[in-house]
């Protein structure tokens, strides 16, 4: 598994978000480098961003695209894009970050 993983609920629906576009960065030198991304599967997970268990520590981002997941269930959104900023302090630790979302609002915590 993925030393980051993420998961994605539809609170609006009551179930898993499937086929959500995430897009993984890690700050470098004052940029965002591209280090992984996938799409949800039909439990709203993604489990393979990264290659191996372990992770450098560093500031990390999520890029989620929800304005298209919203456009695949007909609905609107006022969020098109969730972006969760994270730290990560422990490179031996497994981080899991999940995202509930509607179309007018998420939140998001460190899961485990």
């Amino acid at each position: 598994m993925s030393a980051i993983t993420t998961h994605v609920l539809d609170l609006s629906r009551g179930c898993p978000a499937a086929g959500i576009p995430v897009i993984l960065e890690r700050e470098a030198a004052g940029a965002w480098e591209l280090i992984g991304s996938g799409i949800t599967n039909t439990d709203g997970r993604i489990t393979d961003l990264l290659p191996g268990e372990s992770i450098e520590t560093g500031v990390y981002r999520l890029l989620f695209n929800t304005g298209r997941y919203f456009a695949s269930q007909n609905a609107q959104t006022f969020y098109p894009e969730v972006i969760v900023i994270f730290n990560i302090e422990h490179s031996d630790q497994h981080y899991h970050v999940p995202l509930l979302l509607s179309p007018f609002g998420y939140s998001t915590y460190r899961g485990s």
